[in-house]
C-alpha cells in the first residue's frame, strides 16, 4: 500500500496535504477536520484519493475533503473539485454511483406527544407505503417511453402527475429538475432499472426517519422551515436507485475506453475522465441530470407515499397534519456554478461526491424563503444519533466552493460493520433509547449500525469551526424504516 500523506494543521479545523507531497499533484488537498475525527482517517486511504485528486488536469484552487471523509471510488466520499467549464475536466468517480443521492425534509404540525400513541402503526403503515431493500420495487411503475418524461421532468413530472403539490418545488434545490438533461444519453440497462423502482426507498444507508425537534440554535431559519421544539419532521434519505448506479457504470466504462484509446496515464484508474467540451463530457452531464431528475422524481414519489402513510394512520387529510416540504438537498452531483478565484468570477463544475452545497444568504441558487439565511444543509446521523439542519455561510465560497459534509461519515465498511454488529444488539440498543426500526433485512440493520459511523456531533462541530455552515436546528430519531 502506498504511503500515506502528510497533513499539516493549518488551523485547529484545517488540515493541508501540501502540493509537492504526492507526485503529480497540481494543487494542495484540505481537509476540515478535528484531532477526534482524524483518529480515523490517517490510515484511510481516503487520503490519498484525496491528493490524487488534486493530480487531476484543470483542477481550480485545492481538492476539497469534508469532516465526513471516507474511502470511495476514485475520489473520497467527502470530496470536493472544481474544474474550469471551458478546459476542465468531468470525472464521474467525483460524482459516484447513486447520482443526486439526497435528503429531504417534511416538517409537520403534530407534536411528539401526538405522535407516541401512534408511532408504532404509523412506522408499520410507511414500511408498507414505501417499499424498502435491495432491488425494491413496487411504488409508482412507469411504462414504455414515460421514462423519458420522468428524466426530463424530475420532480415536477411527479407534481403533474398528482404525487405532491406545485408548492413543494419551492424548496429543492433546482426546482426538482436540473438541465440540461438529455434522456437519449441514459442506456436501456439503466431506463430498464428505473422502470419499477420510482417511489423505492432502495436499500444501504437510505432511510425514512420519524424525528422530534430536540433543540434550536437559529430560531429565525428554523421558523421559516416550520421546525419548533418538540415539533414531529420527517427525513428521507434515497436517490436514483438503480437507474443513476447503471449510468455511472456506463459511463465510467465509457471513459476508461477513451483513456485506454487515447493512452492517458492517471494516477489511479478510478479517475477516468473527459474534457467538460468534449461530446463524452456533455453527453455524461446530460445522463446525469437525467438521472438526477430520476432522483428527485423518486424523492417525491415517495413524499407522496409518507402523506398517504400519515393520512391512513391519523385519519386526517394530510395538508391538516402540516406534513411540508422545508427542504431537499443534493449529494453526488457535478453542477456549473459561478464561484471568485484568483484569476476573477468563472463558471466552474464542481464536483460534490458525498458532500452538499452549503451557500450562503443572498446567493440567487438559495431558494427564496431561505434566501435570507442562507442555503439550509440537511445532515443526518446513523438511526441512534441525532441529524442537523445547518446553514451555509459566506465563508464556504472561498473555504470549499460553497461546500460541507452530507452526513456522519462511515468509520468502517459495511461488511466490517456486519461482523461486528447482531442485529439483536443494535435493535436492543435502539429499543433502549425508545427508537423503533423496520428493515427490509437484518444486514440493512447491521451495516448502518451507530457504532459504524463517525461521531455527528464532531463532524458538525468540524464543519462549523472551519466555516462552513452554522446550526441551525438538532433533531432526534423517534423511528426508522431502513432499507
Amino acid at each position: 500500500m502506498p504511503p500515506v500523506p502528510v497533513l499539516e494543521a493549518r488551523d485547529e479545523f484545517t488540515y493541508e496535504i501540501p502540493r509537492d507531497e504526492s507526485r503529480g499533484m497540481r494543487v494542495a488537498g484540505i481537509l476540515y477536520s478535528t484531532p477526534e475525527l482524524l483518529g480515523g482517517v490517517r490510515d484511510d486511504p481516503a487520503l490519498e484519493q484525496l491528493a490524487n485528486v488534486a493530480t487531476l488536469p484543470g483542477i481550480v484552487g485545492a481538492a476539497y475533503a469534508m469532516p465526513d471523509i471516507h474511502f470511495g471510488y476514485g475520489f473520497p466520499v467527502g470530496g470536493v473539485a472544481a474544474f474550469a467549464l471551458d478546459d476542465g475536466i468531468v470525472s464521474p468517480g467525483g460524482i459516484g454511483y447513486d447520482i443526486n443521492c439526497g435528503v429531504r425534509l417534511l416538517s409537520t404540525r403534530l407534536t411528539v406527544e401526538e405522535l407516541r400513541p401512534r408511532l408504532v402503526p404509523l412506522l408499520d403503515q410507511l414500511f408498507r407505503t414505501v417499499p424498502s431493500g435491495v432491488g425494491s420495487k413496487g411504488g409508482y411503475p412507469v411504462h414504455g417511453s414515460e421514462i423519458d418524461e420522468v428524466l426530463a421532468g424530475g420532480a415536477r413530472w411527479a407534481v403533474e402527475r398528482g404525487l405532491g403539490i406545485a408548492d413543494d418545488l419551492r424548496c429543492q434545490e433546482e426546482g426538482g429538475r436540473m438541465e440540461p438533461s438529455l434522456p437519449g444519453e441514459v442506456g436501456e440497462s439503466a431506463r430498464k432499472r428505473g422502470l419499477r423502482q420510482l417511489g423505492t426507498l432502495g436499500s444501504g444507508n437510505h432511510f425514512l426517519e420519524l424525528q422530534v425537534v430536540d433543540e434550536i440554535f437559529e430560531p429565525a431559519l428554523a421558523g421559516a422551515l416550520g421546525l419548533s421544539v418538540g415539533s414531529v419532521a420527517v427525513m428521507l434519505h434515497t436517490g436514483s436507485r438503480g437507474l443513476g448506479h447503471q449510468v455511472a457504470t456506463d459511463f465510467i466504462q465509457r471513459m476508461d475506453e477513451r483513456r485506454r484509446r487515447e493512452g492517458t496515464v492517471l494516477v489511479d484508474r478510478q479517475l477516468s475522465c473527459a474534457p467538460i467540451a468534449s461530446e463524452d463530457g456533455a453527453a455524461y452531464l446530460g445522463a446525469m441530470a437525467a438521472a438526477a431528475n430520476f432522483a428527485w422524481a423518486n424523492r417525491q414519489a415517495i413524499t407522496h407515499g409518507i402523506r398517504t402513510a400519515f393520512e391512513a394512520i391519523f385519519s386526517t387529510p394530510w395538508p391538516e397534519l402540516g406534513l411540508a416540504v422545508a427542504y431537499d438537498i443534493s449529494h453526488n452531483m457535478a453542477k456549473a456554478e459561478s464561484h471568485a478565484t484568483p484569476d476573477g468570477v468563472r463558471r466552474l463544475l464542481v464536483h460534490r461526491k458525498g458532500a452538499t452545497r452549503a451557500f450562503p444568504a443572498g446567493r440567487p441558487e438559495v431558494p427564496e424563503p431561505y434566501r435570507a439565511f442562507g442555503q439550509p444543509v440537511l445532515i443526518p446521523g446513523d438511526m441512534g444519533t441525532a441529524s442537523y439542519v445547518l446553514s451555509g455561510l459566506a465563508s464556504s465560497l472561498a473555504r470549499s466552493f460553497g461546500s460541507s459534509c452530507h452526513g456522519a461519515g462511515r468509520r468502517m465498511s459495511r461488511h466490517a460493520a456486519v461482523r461486528a454488529f447482531r442485529f439483536d444488539q443494535v435493535t436492543r440498543e435502539l429499543g433502549a433509547q425508545g427508537i423503533r426500526i423496520r428493515s427490509a433485512s437484518r444486514e440493512g440493520v447491521t451495516e448502518e449500525a451507530p457504532g459504524a459511523y463517525k461521531n455527528v456531533e464532531e463532524v458538525v462541530r468540524a464543519a462549523e469551526g472551519a466555516g462552513l455552515t452554522r446550526r441551525v436546528a438538532r433533531l432526534r430519531p423517534l423511528g426508522v424504516v431502513k432499507g
